[in-house]
């Protein structure tokens, strides 16, 4: 078998067209949407919608003496229960593995002994130490030349600790069965390590009220079934995420891992659409708090609006022209450049005008006479 087309079936195209069925409008549900709506002249000024007050209590949540030093913060979130967690698993998955090896007397494998949390730190710190002196090769980080050696690195730890440890790094051991579902398989490997980073991003900051929501690519070429390709992203392929991020800072607060169908998400969601259930994944412990929300066109939508709504949380963000429960005016309407058409339901505000190519806007605490 062509190996290029094995490489091919493994990799899920995403990309923003990528929707679920329930969030696009239909022909028989054109007229009921019409009747929700009404026109909005844009030439008269009008208030806008009163935002949610809020009640969140944002700021770092845990002691922390005054410091200026990266390493205090890092230990917030690998703190020595992560480290001690990876440890473990890895030591597991070398002794799971040891009797299925084929060694010879000169297998580097057979120079293994099981790694510390204390050691592991120094690991990190190398792995970390690469994405800032970066080289073509793992092992010119060890180099001796003196035209290419980092002595840092042989100081930390020699190269062939390194690439032991590298090649035993475990997050979960195979014979840990604690979640067997199917829906969880697919991350079986990180999920529990992604999970105490989620708990630790949470607990240890809450995000000021404007936050946003968005999708990440970590890159990755390897073989993994639910990879993904988005082409307008500057990986291109790789691993897939659904991100809550505090707007100001950047701080993500919370993800969702996404594997295709077999993603989880919040049991109180799974009769919506996917991008309505991330939204409402990600942002469920920050309900009823008065936070505004601003997201893209792959999220926005009538529907989110309106769940977000009921939960005292606002939304802005452009919006594609067939989402379900727009009035059919403002998808057929041919807006020219300098002309805005508007429509009001309740608190929800719909814009529509022309730059280079018609934009659709919702927003639920904008009035018309602000843009």
């Amino acid at each position: 078998m062509n190996s290029d087309s094995e490489e091919d079936n493994l990799i899920e195209t995403s990309s923003e067209d990528e929707l679920s069925s329930s969030e696009d409008e239909s022909e028989d549900e054109s007229l009921e949407s019409a009747r929700n709506w009404c026109g909005v002249d844009v030439s008269v000024l009008t208030p806008a919608p009163p935002k949610f007050p809020f009640t969140g209590n944002p700021g770092i949540k845990v002691s922390l003496r005054q410091s200026d030093d990266p390493l205090d913060y890092f230990c917030l979130f690998f703190d020595d229960e992560v480290i001690s967690f990876i440890a473990k698993e890895t030591n597991s998955f070398a002794e799971e593995h040891f009797p299925n090896l084929e060694l010879t007397p000169s297998t580097r494998a057979l120079q293994w002994k099981d790694v510390t949390s204390e050691e592991l730190k120094h690991f990190i710190s190398l792995l970390i130490l690469q994405g800032i002196v970066q080289k073509p090769t793992e092992k010119w980080f060890w180099s001796k030349r003196p035209i290419l050696c980092t002595p840092f690195f042989g100081n930390v730890m020699n190269e062939k600790r390194y690439s032991l440890i590298m090649k035993f790094l475990h997050f979960q051991s195979s014979n840990d069965s604690e979640d067997e579902s199917p829906s969880n398989n697919k991350l079986k490997k990180i999920g529990k390590f992604h999970s105490m980073l989620m708990q630790r991003f949470q607990s240890t900051y809450i995000p000021k009220q404007d936050i946003s929501i968005d999708e990440s690519l970590i890159g990755y070429n390897g073989r993994l079934g639910w990879k993904q390709y988005i082409p307008t992203k500057r990986s291109r392929f790789g691993v897939k995420l659904f991100q809550l991020c505090e707007s100001e800072s950047g701080y993500i607060w919370n993800s969702i891992i996404y594997t295709g169908k077999g993603t989880t998400f919040h049991e109180d969601y799974e009769d919506y659409g996917v991008s309505t259930k991330s939204v409402m994944t990600l942002i469920h412990e920050l309900k009823n708090k008065g936070y505004t929300l601003t997201t893209d066109n792959y999220y926005t939508s009538p529907e989110l609006a309106e769940i977000l709504i009921k939960c005292k949380t606002d939304i802005y963000g452009t919006l594609r022209a067939n989402r379900k429960g727009l009035p059919p005016l403002i998808k057929s309407s041919k807006v020219k450049k300098g002309e805005v058409l508007a429509f009001q339901k309740g608190k929800i505000c719909l814009l529509k005008w022309t730059d280079k190519k018609p934009i659709l806007m919702l927003s639920t605490l904008h009035s018309t006479s602000m843009v």
